[in-house]
């Protein structure tokens, strides 16, 4: 059981790894590349295809989360072993902060280089847009709110198998494609704490907002999908056994 969890926490930190590295990659590196930049479609991409690729690459191993509010969300759903819940948090933080090294020590490798807001999210004269407080931590509660209803409602039991990968990595394409000009798009707590920490200053001071609205979008998606769908299509292999007391 323990080598269960080992391997569900390392396809977590190499998810989130790729998914900090590919999309914050895209946006620090080729976002605004002199006559070449990919623009907030070509970072909205990369986002989407990062998680879909590990969706399909992980997914089988720990369920493909990368992202807290994704495990919070689920465990409200009932989708989630409770004691999953803050080894997965914790293991998502660190392939967060592994991939925002990774990509620092890249992006540092031009001379001259400067690294700004290095991809954090923020909000007020920290948001791309410059959108209040209130308009930022509105757009991430219902984005991540729609993010999780995707996730579960495509990986529900009766969902068309095998696919869930795709509209979850669409989503996520068209939830950055929304909110890049809003908070440069988190709904993902860790996605957004380790560029931040990076970053420095203001940015740290602003996580707050990044973990409060994705943390109670996911939790508020997890318990409507309690009453949307029937329960036997949400509740996880994993989870009623331990209900029944067949998993140490």
């Amino acid at each position: 059981m323990q080598n269960d969890l080992s391997r569900r926490l390392l396809a977590e930190t190499l998810g989130t790894f790729w998914l900090v590295l590919g999309g914050c990659g895209a946006a620090v590196l080729a976002a605004a590349y002199p006559g070449l930049g990919i623009g907030f479609t070509g970072v909205a991409l990369a986002f989407g295809l990062s998680v879909l690729s590990m969706a399909y690459a992980v997914g089988h191993v720990s369920g493909g989360h990368f992202n807290p509010a994704v495990t919070l969300g689920l465990w409200a759903a009932g989708r989630c072993a409770p004691r999953h819940v803050f080894p997965y948090m914790a293991a998502q933080l660190l392939g967060a902060f592994l991939g925002a090294g990774a990509l620092w020590v890249i992006a540092s490798g031009v001379s001259g280089w400067v690294p700004a807001g290095f991809a954090s999210n923020g909000y007020g004269a920290l948001s791309p847009g410059k959108y209040s407080l209130a308009a930022c931590f509105l757009t991430e509660l219902l984005l991540t709110f729609f993010f999780l209803l995707i996730i579960i409602g495509t990986t529900a039991k009766g969902a068309a198998t095998g696919f869930a990968g795709i509209p979850i990595g669409l989503a996520l394409t068209l939830i950055h494609l929304i909110s890049i000009p809003v908070t440069n798009t988190s709904v993902n707590p860790a996605r957004s704490t380790a560029p931040a920490f990076f970053a420095g200053g203001e940015y740290v001071s602003q996580l707050w907002l990044f973990w409060v609205a994705p943390l109670l979008g996911a939790l508020v998606a997890g318990f409507v999908a309690r009453m949307l769908y029937e329960p036997n299509s949400l509740e996880d292999t994993l989870v009623i056994e331990e209900r029944r007391g067949r998993v140490a």
